[in-house]
């Protein structure tokens, strides 16, 4: 599977929470119109580094406690990998982060959209990232 470096200069248009935490990421090429139109969709606890670089410990379904996420509302994303088992790792132009891990038992994110190839990681994770 591809790390999804499309990502890469998306912007954050849209936030939603449930039981599960949804970024909706766009990118405008100026003479196309959308190149990137893709929901990342977090259904795993996850860390969220805050631009104080302040780590939180959160958990899609939590409520309120899912509010500092809504800083992430209009920020661009600067840096994406995925690292061992299907470890998520994106870093936002503001210093804001996220890192969410592969669950034991459950799918911990997927990926899907206009521009982006469709990623799901499963179960115990997944192996086999490639740049």
């Amino acid at each position: 599977m591809k790390v999804p470096v499309a990502l890469i200069g998306s912007r954050v248009e849209r936030t939603a929470f449930d039981q599960q935490v949804r970024l909706n990421l766009c990118a405008l090429d100026p003479d196309e119109g959308y190149r990137l139109d893709a929901e990342l969709v977090l259904e795993a606890p996850f860390l969220f580094r805050d631009v104080v670089g302040e780590w939180h410990e959160l958990d899609p379904g939590t409520g309120v406690r899912l509010a500092p996420v809504l800083a992430l509302y209009g920020q661009s994303v600067a840096a994406v990998d995925v690292r061992d088992r299907g470890v998520l790792v994106i870093d936002f132009q503001d210093g804001a982060g996220l890192w969410i891990g592969p669950d034991p038992q459950f799918e911990s994110w997927h990926l899907t959209g206009h521009g982006v190839a469709s990623l799901m990681v499963g179960p115990g994770g997944e192996d086999g990232w490639d740049r």
